[in-house]
């Protein structure tokens, strides 16, 4: 594995991205080295996305969709987080409101802050 280091332009931010994206089908077990290098590959992408790509507003769907795009991520990718493919839909079209397990595990499992989540 690369030794971690700050994300300082696109193209390692998708390096980044994609080795995070290998995580999201398997969760590494808590407290494990590859759990620790998820939290630190999330945390480097929150910090390069936080400098530059700005989610407008306080729309949490809208910053939903906008890592879905970045990540290359379908609905059913967002089912650990949120629960059932039809629960998704609804949360995306926003006939549903986020609960906060849901806006928590957003968060840990993409990387999205917190701030952005909560209305």
């Amino acid at each position: 594995m690369k030794e971690l280091k700050p994300i300082h332009n696109e193209a390692e931010y998708a390096l980044a991205l994609e080795e995070a994206a290998l995580y999201f089908d398997k969760e590494p077990v808590l407290g494990t080295k590859k759990a620790d290098r998820f939290e630190m590959l999330l945390l480097l992408i929150e910090s390069y996305e936080a400098k530059h790509y700005v989610v407008s507003s306080n729309d949490p769907i809208e910053a939903i969709k906008f890592r879905m795009e970045q990540a290359n991520l379908k609905p059913k990718d967002l089912k650990p987080m949120i629960g059932q493919l039809n629960r998704v839909y609804e949360v995306l079209s926003r006939k549903r409101s986020l609960t906060l397990p849901m806006i928590r595990r957003l968060h840990t499992g993409l990387g999205i802050p917190a701030q952005s989540l909560i209305l």
